[in-house]
C-alpha cells in the first residue's frame, strides 16, 4: 500500500459522484436559512470580539497635593442670583465665602427659561460691607431702609420684585478645593442678617427647592452614573436644609489606547432637616464629602484574536451540522409521506 492510498484512508470528508447526489427543494430551504443563522452568529461574534470590556483593580490612594476638582449645575427656582452664595470650608481650614471663581449664574423666569447672567451679586458684597462699616448694634426688630445707602435700597427692593415674580436661577461652574474632607453650600449665608431679614422676613420664608442637573467630581468616563444628576428636590411646604453625605471614591479610568483619565466617582446619602420654630439656622444645601482611601483603576481590555477564531469555528460548525441534520430528517419525512402515496396511485 503506497503513500498516497494511505492518505486516501485518512479522508474525512469522502466525495460521492455527483450522479448519486440528489438536490431538494427542503434542501435549498434549509440551505438558505443555515446562511442566514450563520451570517448573523458571525456578525454578532466579529461585534463581540471589537468591543472592549473593563477589568476594575483596587490599590491604596497614593495621591498627594493634588486638587479635587467639582462641577456644580444646579437650578433654584424660588430663590433670585442675587441672594444665592456659594461657600466652602475643609479640614485644612480653609474657609471661601461666595466663591465667583469660575462660578456662573444664569437668572430664570418662573418657566425655567434663561433671562440674564449675574456673575457676582452685589447685594451679597454690599451686605458684608454693612454688616462690617454699619452699626455694631444689631436688634431683634425689623430694620429700617435708612441704615443702608439708596444703592442697597434699590438692590433690596429689586430683589423682593424678583421673588415676587417668580425668578429663580441656575448656579454651575467648577470649584477647585484641596484633596481633603470638607463641604460646600449654596444658601444665602453670604447675606448680611438685617438684608436677608428685610428680604424674607424670616428664615422660614427662604425655599431652598432646587434640581442637581449635574454633580460631579472630575470628567466622565464611558459607564459613569453619578447618582445625583437630574435629581429634583422641590418642597410643598415648610423650608428646611438639604445634606448630602458624599464619599468620593478616587478613580483612573485606562483606555484601550493606553490614555489614562484620572476622575472621582462617589456614592450618597441624602438628609433633609425641617425648619422648626425653634431653629435659628437658615435653610441652605450643604454638600458634605469625604475621600475614600482606596482608589479604583478601570481598565479597557479586548479579548484575544485566537479567543475569536474558536467561538466563530464553534458556532459556525454546529449551525452547519445542525442545519445538515435537519436537512436528513426533513428528507426521511418527505419519502416517508410521499412514497405510501406514489404506491397507491400505481395500483
Amino acid at each position: 500500500m503506497g503513500v498516497k492510498q494511505v492518505l486516501k484512508n485518512l479522508d474525512a470528508f469522502p466525495r460521492a459522484e455527483e450522479h448519486l447526489l440528489q438536490k431538494t427543494q427542503s434542501g435549498a430551504v434549509v440551505s438558505i436559512a443555515g446562511l442566514f443563522i450563520m451570517a448573523t452568529l458571525f456578525l454578532h461574534e466579529l461585534t463581540y470580539y471589537i468591543s472592549t470590556y473593563t477589568v476594575h483593580e483596587m490599590a491604596v490612594d497614593l495621591k498627594r497635593g493634588e486638587t479635587l476638582p467639582i462641577h456644580i449645575n444646579m437650578s433654584f427656582p424660588a430663590l433670585p442670583c442675587q441672594v444665592l452664595s456659594v461657600d466652602a470650608i475643609d479640614m485644612s481650614g480653609k474657609h471661601e465665602v461666595d466663591l465667583d471663581t469660575n462660578i456662573w449664574k444664569l437668572r430664570l423666569n418662573k418657566e425655567g427659561m434663561i433671562i440674564g447672567t449675574e456673575y457676582l451679586s452685589d447685594l451679597v458684597e454690599k451686605g458684608h460691607t454693612t454688616h462690617n462699616h454699619g452699626n455694631e448694634t444689631h436688634h431683634h426688630e425689623k430694620p429700617h431702609l435708612d441704615r443702608f445707602d439708596d444703592e442697597a435700597e434699590n438692590m433690596i427692593k429689586k430683589v423682593k420684585q424678583a421673588i415676587h415674580d417668580g425668578e429663580g436661577c441656575r448656579v454651575y461652574g467648577t470649584l477647585d478645593v484641596q484633596r481633603v474632607a470638607g463641604n460646600f453650600h449654596i444658601s444665602v449665608h453670604g447675606l448680611n442678617i438685617f438684608v436677608a431679614q428685610m428680604i424674607f422676613e424670616g428664615a422660614s420664608h427662604v425655599n431652598v427647592s432646587h434640581v442637581i442637573h449635574d454633580l460631579s467630581f472630575g470628567p466622565k468616563y464611558p459607564g459613569l452614573h453619578n447618582p445625583l444628576d437630574e435629581t429634583h428636590r422641590i418642597l410643598p411646604g415648610a423650608s428646611g436644609t438639604f445634606k448630602y453625605y458624599i464619599k468620593i471614591v478616587p478613580t483612573e479610568y485606562k483606555y484601550i489606547s493606553k490614555e489614562v483619565l484620572p476622575t472621582n466617582q462617589f456614592s450618597v446619602t441624602e438628609y433633609f432637616s425641617p425648619m422648626n420654630e425653634y431653629d435659628r439656622t437658615w435653610p441652605a444645601v450643604y454638600f458634605l464629602y469625604d475621600l475614600s482611601p482606596i482608589t479604583v483603576t478601570i481598565k479597557e481590555e479586548r479579548r484575544s484574536f485566537l479567543h475569536f477564531i474558536t467561538r466563530l469555528c464553534a458556532v459556525l460548525g454546529g449551525t452547519f451540522a445542525l442545519t445538515g441534520m435537519l436537512d436528513r430528517w426533513m428528507y426521511r419525512l418527505l419519502e416517508a409521506v410521499t412514497k405510501p402515496q406514489a404506491r397507491r396511485s400505481m395500483r
